[in-house]
């Protein structure tokens, strides 16, 4: 009979969208890096750390007001109180276990193992309450008992709570973690050494009645001041034995220090370039919207200057160490990943719908941009794909790949030269227009529904007339362009308008169309 009860309440929980949605906000909120929200929790309890601290300072010296001390002990604690219980809380899905070892009785036809499912549950939320932070957190809230004045000390431990929302101190916990095997064999040699060195001195030392050394704690105190470097000269050896050990114990501590520091360094060393990967990947998983580029080459940075002035970020996945050095040498946004593999667009962590404009594949191989190709469609069907064709006989496995618009760069060559040859004059005006030292551009503008009568009228406008030429109307439902549309013209979401003016003109136009529009 509890075990239906369970599991129903288990299925309930489970299927229940605002308890679902509620756990999962907690969630993002306590640990994922990644949710926009969390950096204003992290300053928040960071705030509170720093505010419990200075109260314990004040109150040292000072008399501090009754409404401080019920803050620094109920409220702050309290809401430490409550972050425990959170992330007790969404730690692990209880209600998916249980479903789980439901579902598997239940097809092996046995009876639901309640006490099993007990003891996982049990198991992993002991994990976590005897996990390092978990006990940390555990800690900070005791100052709630500050009628135990001994308690009022925990208010300290709320500093190493720094560790969980500070980013770059968990970081160095991760490095210094990669080299746990060497630090813990440095720390038992120090341990010996210290062991060893007290013992000594305390026995050399301890019956000369000048000698400072008079008890095994003054020894100890000796040997950790000498073999860490730090030597304040207020226990010093009298004996001639007591300077031998010394003498020994110093070198000994010079080499644990030298030891020590190498380890942090090399740590370092081997973590750099991941280090700056995460920084790079941050910054781009931060952005709202922009441009994707897989692959870097001379072509990408002329594609990437006039995508710079759409106004757009744009992000370049390239995974060749020596591109990657020479693009963001000129200061662009690189990942160090592989464009075709989908773990490189998990670690991303991007939405492709709302974030990325286009993607852009500049690989300098037609097979590196279909692999690319093939996996971004694996994760979205929408995002439009612009890829670059070395070779005219993979045009038909570019587009099988799902790629939306192929530029074969031999075709732009050989089409120029023909105009070159047959109209020189043509060449001219088109030369013009795309220089970037001329104020006339070639712009799109995009449409929407309902636009037609406001846009023609707004030609006629005593700003634009004779001033603004519209060479013509994609439609994006039929994939045609009308040259030189007419007034009738039905215009629908999507459709992009070919202009030809003035930059400012331009700029001044876009604005006008979309303000009539929102009125």
């Amino acid at each position: 009979m509890l075990s239906r009860y369970v599991v129903n309440i288990a299925y309930f929980l489970h299927t229940c969208h605002p308890y679902q949605r509620i756990k999962i906000f907690f969630y993002n909120l306590l640990e994922n890096q990644h949710y926009r929200y969390k950096k204003y929790f992290d300053y928040f309890m960071m705030g509170l750390i720093l505010l419990s601290v200075y109260i314990l300072i004040r109150s040292v010296k000072h008399e501090l007001s009754h409404d401080w001390l019920i803050f620094n002990n109920y409220i702050i604690s309290l809401i430490f109180l409550i972050e425990y219980l959170l992330r007790f809380w969404v730690y692990n899905n209880t209600s998916k276990m249980v479903i789980d070892q439901y579902e598997h009785d239940l097809f092996l036809h046995r009876e639901f193992s309640f006490s099993k499912v007990l003891k996982a549950i049990v198991k992993e939320k002991f994990e976590y309450v005897t996990s390092p932070m978990a006990i940390i957190d555990i800690l900070a809230i005791m100052p709630f008992f500050h009628e135990l004045r001994i308690f009022r000390i925990f208010i300290l431990f709320r500093v190493l709570k720094f560790f969980r929302y500070a980013k770059s101190l968990r970081r160095l916990i991760s490095i210094l973690a990669s080299k746990k095997f060497e630090i813990m064999t440095l720390v038992i040699f120090a341990l010996i050494m210290i062991m060893v060195s007290s013992v000594l001195i305390y026995v050399m030392e301890a019956n000369n009645p000048d000698s400072p050394v008079n008890t095994l704690f003054d020894a100890l105190y000796w040997s950790v001041v000498t073999i860490f470097t730090v030597g304040y000269g207020d226990i010093v050896p009298v004996t001639h034995e007591g300077r031998s050990v010394a003498m020994l114990i110093i070198i000994s501590g010079i080499a644990v220090i030298s030891v020590a520091t190498s380890i942090v360094v090399s740590a370092f060393a081997e973590k750099i370039d991941e280090i700056k990967e995460e920084k790079f990947l941050d910054k781009a998983t931060k952005l709202e919207r922009f441009y994707l580029v897989c692959g870097y080459s001379p072509l990408t940075y002329e594609v990437i200057r006039k995508l710079h002035k759409q106004r757009l970020p744009i992000v370049i996945l390239e995974k060749d160490p020596q591109k990657i050095e020479q693009a963001r040498a000129q200061g662009l946004l690189v990942i160090g990943y592989d464009s075709a593999s989908l773990h490189t667009y998990h670690l991303l962590k991007v939405n492709f719908e709302q974030q990325v404009e286009a993607v852009i594949l500049l690989h300098e191989s037609d097979v590196a941009n279909i692999y690319a190709a093939l996996t971004i469609r694996e994760l979205t069907k929408s995002i439009p794909l612009y890829s670059i064709l070395h070779h005219p006989e993979n045009r038909r496995k570019l587009s099988l790949a799902g790629i939306n618009s192929i530029i074969n760069p031999h075709e732009i060559i050989g089409l120029m030269s023909k105009i070159v040859s047959t109209q020189p004059v043509a060449f001219e005006v088109i030369h013009a227009l795309r220089s970037e030292e001329t104020s006339t551009v070639v712009e799109e503008i995009w449409l929407d529904s309902g636009m037609s009568e406001r846009f023609f009228a707004l030609l006629h406008d005593s700003l634009f007339y004779q001033r603004f030429s519209v060479l013509g109307i994609y439609k994006y439902a039929t994939e045609e362009f009308l040259f030189n549309p007419n007034p009738d013209i039905k215009i629908k979401a999507g459709d992009v308008a070919i202009v030809i003016a003035n930059r400012s003109l331009v700029d001044e136009f876009r604005t006008k169309l979309h303000r009539k529009q929102k009125k």
